[in-house]
């Protein structure tokens, strides 16, 4: 009773202060710059399009895959964006060249009342450009800094002729006019002038320090404060201030294609779970997102190598490594849904139905799109994937094809604007030597678990397996104040030797409240039963887990985001003789 009064006497200050953070209206506000009605717009490199099948459902995060967080951009970015877009126009049929004849333009007739003028400014300064397509585009509107941009360039022509003895070919006449236009936009020349000077000076820096033309960084840390309660589970885990960083050089080769390359590290660890008996639960229940991937001592590796690509009407996947199952195919649960990242549900069982936790590491993944979309099923698509735990490993019985794998088939529909339902099967093998059904990859032999009870997930070590899944997955939204989701999954695995087959089943429901208080936050609840298997010889326990959870998600700006949360499990390891156990964090997350 004295170890759970000092948690919670620990842990008062951060709720104190989560309530005050919340409760405080926000005292800044966005001035927008008029001058920004005059810059040219920055152009962005294309990611893939999602591939998610609720496209019609829309969250904030954007769904390509599994870590693709919202960067906002800095002057350099925009400068950079702007460089590389006017380095680009000479490309395209939108930027000017220089002529020599006015009957180069095809949209100008000797008939038309300023030919004589056009033809004079050609033939005599040289000073009139057109478009690639050989046209001149003379009837649409002429805003002011564009004139000034082309009076400039008479300017510069002038100065030309009069700097290689040609000054007769300048009367005094058009001296004359010039000088009343350069006085009358003296102000917009000097803008112009300016504004060329500075692009030049901020390009030039911008080549010598650049990391690439073709790759940009987007970043997330995530700070969580976390502890349990309950029992001897309480007794025997501490408050912990866990990290976990993920850095994602995010290539495009073509603007539609896209190569993650992300660099990783954390200390976190998922609490350890204590039975009534004194005896550590062998569960993974309450495993939180951040504490996947981690290091445990903040080592840096690359844990996602993959690459995005389209071909024709397809969305193609490769994964070297990393490699999951909801890099791909659509999870159908906006809001609770992250990709594991640190902001949407704090676990792994809220964030996606299990299925999806099935095996991974390399391979490759088709969607296939197919419907109409004026038909009452919106544009709907097929996904297939295979991925291999030991794919890099050329030893018996791994490899590519010969170790473990999972193979996955899913029909995603959207049904109006609002449904989206997805229908999945997953065919798993596992080879002997144990390992864990709901492994994300770990592979042979692998103590990796990351949800569900012990029942649900340990594989015979003697002799090898396979698993066949299927789940059901839908999303609505019938407003955009309120999402709801949920999923059912079935796991049946047979075992190669006797006694070795078993049945598993796990479901749960969320309901979100998007903008909830301020545009960004998410308000979730989230209920269910995390993976679990009965009558298992060997495991004591015939009860259902399940498995509640709250959290709010608080944008404090568009880069940093806490969210307090609670997740109450109750009968951890299928026994309802354990104490439940309160998991009770407070999660801050950076994206950049």
């Amino acid at each position: 009773m004295s170890h759970l009064l000092w948690k919670t006497l620990v842990l008062s200050p951060v709720v104190l202060g989560v309530t005050v953070l919340v409760s405080a209206r926000a005292m800044a506000a966005e001035v927008a710059n008029p001058s920004e009605d005059i810059k040219a717009k920055a152009s962005q490199i294309e990611a893939p399009e999602a591939i998610d099948a609720s496209l019609s459902i829309q969250t904030e995060q954007p769904k390509i895959n599994q870590q693709l967080f919202a960067q906002a951009k800095t002057d350099g970015n925009q400068v950079l964006e702007q460089v590389n877009r006017y380095s680009s126009e000479g490309k395209n049929q939108n930027s000017l060249s220089q002529v020599t004849s006015v009957s180069q333009f095809s949209d100008v007739q000797p008939t038309d009342w300023a030919f004589q003028a056009l033809q004079s400014l050609v033939e005599r300064y040289g000073c009139i450009a057109g478009y690639p397509n050989s046209t001149y585009r003379g009837n649409r509107a002429l805003t002011r800094y564009e004139f000034a941009a082309g009076l400039n360039a008479c300017l510069d022509r002038v100065n030309e002729l009069i700097a290689t003895a040609t000054a007769d070919l300048v009367t005094k006449q058009d001296l004359a006019t010039l000088q009343r236009l350069q006085e009358e936009f003296s102000a917009e020349l000097a803008t112009l002038r300016g504004r060329v000077d500075s692009l030049e000076a901020r390009t030039a820096e911008l080549e010598a320090n650049q990391f690439s033309t073709t790759t940009k960084l987007v970043g997330e840390a995530v700070f969580a404060v976390t502890d349990v309660f309950g029992g001897n589970t309480g007794d025997a885990n501490n408050t912990v201030f866990q990290d976990r960083v993920r850095l994602d050089l995010q290539t495009s080769f073509t603007g539609k294609d896209l190569l993650h390359t992300r660099l990783a590290a954390g200390n976190a660890l998922a609490f350890t779970q204590v039975g009534n008996n004194g005896v550590g639960i062998d569960t993974a229940e309450g495993t939180q997102t951040f504490q996947l991937g981690s290091t445990s001592n903040n080592s840096v590796i690359i844990d996602w190598l993959a690459y995005y690509v389209p071909i024709g009407p397809a969305q193609a996947y490769f994964a070297a490594t990393g490699g999951i199952h909801s890099d791909y195919v659509a999870t159908n649960n906006p809001y609770f849904e992250d990709y594991d990242g640190g902001n949407g549900a704090l676990s792994t069982f809220a964030s996606e139905s299990p299925i999806y936790r099935i095996g991974g590491g390399a391979g490759a993944a088709l969607t296939l799109p197919f419907g109409s979309g004026g038909s009452f099923f919106k544009p709907s698509s097929l996904t297939v994937g295979y991925l291999a735990s030991n794919a890099n490993n050329p030893g018996v019985n791994q490899g590519l094809s010969e170790g473990n794998y999972a193979a996955l088939g899913q029909l995603n529909f959207n049904i109006g604007d609002r449904l989206a339902i997805g229908a999945t099967y997953v065919h798993g093998y596992h080879g002997a030597g144990g390992g864990n059904l709901f492994d994300l990859g770990g592979g042979l032999g692998s103590t990796n678990r990351v949800v569900g009870t012990g029942q649900a997930n340990a594989l015979n070590t003697l002799n090898a397996s396979s698993s066949n899944s299927y789940g059901v997955s839908a999303a609505f939204r019938p407003s955009d104040k309120l999402s709801i989701s949920g999923f059912i999954s079935y796991h049946d695995v047979t075992g190669f030797g006797i006694g070795d087959d078993y049945e598993a089943w796990s479901y749960g429901l969320g309901v979100a409240l998007p903008d909830f208080g301020k545009k960004g936050n998410v308000l979730g609840i989230f209920a269910g039963a995390e993976p679990y298997a009965f009558n298992r010889p060997g495991f004591a326990g015939n009860d259902i887990p399940y498995h509640f959870e709250g959290f709010y998600k608080y944008r404090l700006s568009d880069n940093i985001s806490i969210t307090p949360g609670v997740i109450w499990l109750t009968s951890p390891g299928q026994n309802s003789a354990n104490d439940d156990a309160i998991i009770g964090t407070l999660r801050t997350t950076f994206t950049f």
